[in-house]
């Protein structure tokens, strides 16, 4: 079963970073430019996760916040809520953030998927009656902690595939430093 998550964000730029560091086949992102047209989506579509900007036209993210909290159903779906500014959030919101997570942005990759893990767990520890509600379908937490421990195994033999070809690029740079100091000390020759 693919999970859906919902990026709520105006900037093009930032749907598309979140979708493309998500593994494929995984996850269905939907995406949303402003807060009114994402909460049309949270409202309408089996939301698993939910990446909320907190600056957003027609409907700030902050609202779209308040009406997730105001309906039991929703409050149970997991929430990332993203800032450039995290100011911003914590006049309105007080720190610890006790129901969803905070994604300073830029973010990268593992700094996404760490603040999926956080707002999963956030989900799972809020007090709430269960309720059956057709179109809100939580993620799943097993279901989703060993996609993401997967990805964290790839990054890192990614990381090491990386530093490998650092390695072979450095001995490379350093014969061609070798090549050139013997080429250049040879013209000098020719020269006098």
């Amino acid at each position: 079963m693919t999970n859906k998550i919902l990026v709520i964000d105006d900037t093009t730029v930032v749907r598309v970073k979140v979708r493309e560091m998500l593994p494929p086949g995984n996850f269905e992102v939907l995406e949303a430019k402003d807060g009114l047209e994402g909460y049309h989506l949270i409202l309408n579509e089996k939301v698993s996760l939910i990446m909320l900007d907190f600056i957003l036209p027609k409907m700030s993210g902050w609202e779209v916040f308040q009406r997730i909290q105001a309906k039991s159903e929703l409050k149970k779906i997991p929430l990332v809520i993203m800032s450039g500014r995290k100011e911003e959030i914590t006049e309105k919101i007080p720190e610890p953030f006790e129901y969803f997570e905070f994604l300073n942005k830029p973010f990268d990759q593992r700094q996404l998927i760490s603040a999926i893990k956080s707002a999963m767990a956030k989900a799972t520890k809020k007090v709430r009656p269960e309720i059956n509600t057709p179109g809100i379908t939580p993620l799943p937490k097993e279901s989703v902690s060993a996609k993401l421990v997967s990805i964290e195994g790839v990054l890192s033999a990614e990381i090491q595939a990386l530093n490998e070809k650092i390695a072979k690029m450095q001995v490379e740079i350093y014969s061609l430093k070798k090549q050139l100091t013997q080429v250049v000390t040879f013209i000098k020759q020719k020269i006098k």
